[in-house]
């Protein structure tokens, strides 16, 4: 598996940065304002989520680089 593998909540307002098997960045909107968390995966739960980001299981589609670098630069401005 190569990563990055970039993910998106289905309502599009979250974007995922999936960095390994144990750690992501989220771009995550609230209104008109985007946050950024990082999250390493210590705990099995964590880790659960990551697979199912990258099985892209219910609520989990597909991104990109270049989606998300868009959205990453709106915290810039």
């Amino acid at each position: 598996m190569t990563f990055p593998i970039y993910r998106k909540l289905s309502n599009e307002k979250s974007y995922y940065k999936i960095v390994s098997a144990e750690s992501f960045i989220e771009l995550q909107r609230i209104g008109s304002k985007t946050k950024k968390h990082t999250l390493i995966a210590k705990q099995y739960p964590e880790k659960l989520l990551i697979q199912d980001m990258i099985a892209l299981h219910t609520g989990y589609l597909e991104s990109n680089a270049s989606e998300f670098e868009r959205i990453e630069l709106s915290l810039e401005n």
